[in-house]
């Protein structure tokens, strides 16, 4: 099991991008819920997504979740699809993990406090923005039906807004499930970690304080640059004494879609994740526009012992 493994000081791969992945082979994105409502008609292809990640020595899979709360479909006129949606994007996870003969991966239940995305751009639609009571609301149901869907873990993804961030962590503790929390970093100018928000520089520090009243099992830095994330890494170790994860994106968004440009290379990744190893991270894999090529590339570090950080 992987929280024995993570016990012992081991390393574990979790999956690489799931919704840019279902971009990369064709599957269109939504204005609105992004890679959300693909879960429905493009079920087939998800499922084979998840099984890549698998078959490239993935631990963890995370269902395809992070833009399918009930307020982001509304967006696009799905929100009466909600349970058809979200249970699609867990039962193909789970049939993956079936069909891919691993009945020791784990499925993560992505939970986000991700808003509109104003179109062709990365920054957020004032003019579509939701509340926070709605949004308390959205994130209650979408993560007790993940735990209800069979969700081994809820995964929290691209914590940044020091406001909204407390309602998915609120909403994942009622679950009972264990929570792992992705943090999202970047530099300023001047080399100093922030988090990710593009609009307000909030020290990553800050961002990390949510920690002091919501204990997590495993905590970590992701859809953070590569470069960025020894830093961003080197402040959570002060903050949390847990198992540390790390998974970077590479490319950038411009709403619907993700640009697949400059994006790592494979090798280029695992040199980063040898690092990580050597600064406490023992679960690794990769966010937006990473592929099931660059977890067979951290494949072999599965086998390597990790440091006296861990």
């Amino acid at each position: 099991m992987t929280y024995t493994a993570l016990r012992k000081g081991e390393i574990r791969l979790l999956d690489g991008a799931t919704g840019t992945e279902l971009e990369k082979r064709g599957v269109p994105m939504s204005a609105g819920a992004w890679s959300g409502p693909a879960s429905l008609e493009h079920s087939e292809v998800l499922e084979q997504v998840h099984r890549d990640y698998i078959a490239a020595g993935a631990d963890i899979i995370t269902a395809n979740t992070y833009a399918t709360s009930r307020a982001l479909l509304e967006l696009d006129g799905l929100g009466d699809k909600f349970d058809e949606i979200n249970r699609a994007s867990v039962r193909a996870a789970l049939r993956a993990r079936e069909r891919g003969h691993r009945p020791d991966v784990m499925v993560a239940g992505s939970l986000s406090h991700r808003g509109p995305i104003a179109a062709a751009s990365a920054q957020p639609d004032t003019n579509a923005a939701i509340g926070l009571d709605e949004m308390a609301l959205a994130l209650r149901e979408q993560a007790l039906l993940l735990r209800d869907e069979g969700c081994d873990l809820l995964l929290l993804e691209m914590m940044y807004d020091p406001h909204r961030m407390l309602l998915v962590f609120e909403a994942a503790a009622q679950t009972g499930l264990p929570v792992w929390a992705g943090f999202s970093a970047r530099h300023d100018e001047n080399g100093q970690v922030l988090g990710f928000g593009p609009d307000d520089d909030v020290p990553f520090e800050q961002i990390l304080s949510v920690l002091d009243d919501w204990p997590v099992d495993v905590a970590g830095i992701m859809h953070t640059p590569a470069n960025a994330v020894s830093d961003a890494l080197e402040i959570l170790r002060r903050t949390f004494d847990g198992p540390l994860m790390a998974y970077p994106d590479s490319g950038y968004f411009k709403s619907p879609h993700w640009q697949f440009e400059d994006v790592i290379e494979p090798p280029d990744l695992r040199r980063y994740a040898e690092a990580w190893i050597e600064e406490g991270a023992q679960v690794l894999g990769g966010c937006c526009g990473l592929s099931p090529e660059h977890i067979a590339a951290l494949a072999p570090l599965k086998r390597t012992p990790i440091s006296a950080h861990g």
